[in-house]
Order: C-alpha cells, then sequence, then structure tokens
C-alpha cells in the first residue's frame, strides 16, 4: 500500500516535470481563476458587510435639532414618537455626546477634532424603528414637529447599495462560474497529452494485470498536485493584497461608512480553505475527464 502510494505521487511529479510547458500553463490557469475569484471575494465580502451595517444605521432614524429648540418641546416630540407602535426605542443625544460618539468613530484620527473652538454638531433625537419599512411612517410624522433642523434618512443610498452588492455577487458568480471551466479544460488537456505520450506503457501495464486505478492514480495525483500548488500561490498573493488594502483604507471605510473592513485574519484564513478545496477539486475533475476517454470505467 505504501509502495504504491510513493510510487503515485513520484510519477505525479515526474510527469509535471515532462510536461513542463503544459502543466504550467493549467498551474497559471488555476492559479489566475483563484486570484480573480479571491478578489471578487474580497469585494463582495465587504460591500455586503458595508450593506449590512447601512442596513442597521437605517433603522435608526436621526432628528437633529436647532440651536433654539427648548427641551419641553424636545420631551414632547419624545413623548409622541415614544407611542408610536413603529418606533421601538427614543433617545435624546446632546450635542458633546455626538462629538464623543464621531471622535471614537475615527479612531486614531479622532484627535483632528479636538481643534475646533465651537462644537458644530446639533443635539439630536435617535429614534430606533422596529422595522425597516415603518421608517418612512416615521419620518413623515417627525417631519411635522417644530423645533427641527434636518432628518438623517438614507433609504435610497441603501437601496442603491443593496443593488450594487447584488450585481457584484452575480457578476463574480458568472466570472467564476467560466473561469473553473476554463480551468478544468486546460488541466484536461494536459493530462490528455500525458496519456497520449505514455499510451504504449499504459498498454503494457493493462496487459500484465495493473488495475485502472493504479493506473490513473498517478494521473490523478499531478491534477490534485497542480490544483493545491496554484491554491498556494494565489492564497499568498491574494492574502498579501488583502493585508495592505486593509492596513491602507480600514480606517478610511470607517470614516466614510462608518464600517470597517472584514478583519483580514478571519477572511485570509476562510480564503485558504476554499482555495485549496477548489484547486484540489478542478485538478482532480480536469484528471478524470481527460481519463474517460483512455481507461475503462
Amino acid at each position: 500500500m505504501i509502495r504504491s502510494i510513493i510510487y503515485t505521487i513520484k510519477q505525479a511529479f515526474l510527469q509535471i516535470l515532462r510536461n513542463r510547458a503544459m502543466s504550467s500553463a493549467s498551474l497559471f490557469s488555476i492559479t489566475a481563476m483563484l486570484f480573480i475569484l479571491g478578489m471578487f471575494f474580497i469585494l463582495a465580502v465587504n460591500v455586503n458587510l458595508i450593506s449590512e451595517n447601512a442596513k442597521r444605521q437605517f433603522d435608526t432614524i436621526q432628528i437633529y435639532l436647532l440651536d433654539t429648540t427648548e427641551w419641553p418641546q424636545v420631551a414632547d416630540m419624545i413623548q409622541r414618537l415614544d407611542a408610536m407602535p413603529e418606533v421601538s426605542t427614543v433617545e435624546f443625544v446632546n450635542k458633546d455626546q455626538a462629538l464623543a460618539e464621531l471622535k471614537a468613530r475615527w479612531g486614531e484620527n479622532g484627535y483632528l477634532l479636538d481643534g475646533l473652538n465651537k462644537n458644530p454638531l446639533p443635539n439630536s433625537v435617535k429614534v430606533k424603528v422596529t422595522q425597516l419599512e415603518y421608517a418612512d411612517t416615521v419620518v413623515k410624522t417627525a417631519r411635522t414637529f417644530e423645533g427641527i433642523e434636518d432628518i438623517k434618512y438614507y433609504q435610497s443610498t441603501v437601496d442603491k447599495l443593496i443593488s450594487v452588492t447584488d450585481t457584484i455577487q452575480l457578476a463574480a458568480l458568472v466570472v467564476i462560474l467560466f473561469l473553473i471551466l476554463v480551468s478544468v479544460v486546460v488541466v484536461s488537456n494536459t493530462i490528455k497529452l500525458t496519456v497520449l505520450a505514455r499510451e504504449r506503457e499504459i498498454s503494457i501495464m493493462k496487459y500484465v494485470g495493473a488495475t485502472n486505478w493504479f493506473i490513473r492514480g498517478p494521473f490523478l495525483t499531478e491534477g490534485i498536485l497542480m490544483g493545491l500548488i496554484s491554491a498556494i500561490i494565489s492564497g499568498g498573493i491574494v492574502a498579501v493584497i488583502y493585508l495592505k488594502i486593509v492596513k491602507g483604507v480600514s480606517q478610511q471605510t470607517a470614516v466614510l461608512f462608518s464600517s470597517g473592513m472584514v478583519p483580514a485574519e478571519f477572511l485570509i484564513s476562510n480564503l485558504i480553505w476554499i482555495f485549496a478545496a477548489l484547486g484540489i477539486s478542478i485538478g482532480a475533475l480536469g484528471s478524470m475527464l481527460s481519463m474517460r476517454r483512455f481507461l475503462d470505467t
């Protein structure tokens, strides 16, 4: 059993070395496919995160108050909003608290706000709705109150963000399926050329009693090895790129979208397993397809 495994692995490596040109083409094809898959995966996951955070922010309506608004008006506003069945919670946020929250959201750049001579932020009332579809009703009621400067309400933005997310996911799926098909065809052709080159040897092996699976072993291992090597290369490239992206723009996304990027360690660890599974599957499938025409199944 051990001899058979050693023979299979040894022959697989020899076949890769004998067909360097086609093996390189297969490695490049699978690596390119996995790299593009990884970049689409990174984009889709982070856009999804931003979209989900936007939706969570959308269920909280921010009602900004005029500086001249008196507390009795604010108290009446809170009472009337809290009585609505569509409202989950109502909270008064004074301008000092709002500035502190903004500093915390800016993270390391929060010190830039320390130089302000005057707090430019207004007092506000934060209203959380029970369901997203009730936000329109709450906003319409809030617009009837006096002492309001503005209402932060980004439903159209969130809808567009969700539409972009769906488009990215669909585009990624189409590209990934196409590249997987191309990679399987390239691997299959590579193995097919190897089988053709060893057709006489395979015939002799079958004549002396070698089983089909004994003959298939090196070719199947060859495909798996090419897929695994491609997964390691592409995974390393994507990991380096994503680490640089996170380091360079994560803070900016937190400021612009109130949402950081998916942690690099979490995303990369999952992506490596996905790459390994896809690379091995593509290599094995390409090998099996190429041998069906030359060996009895």
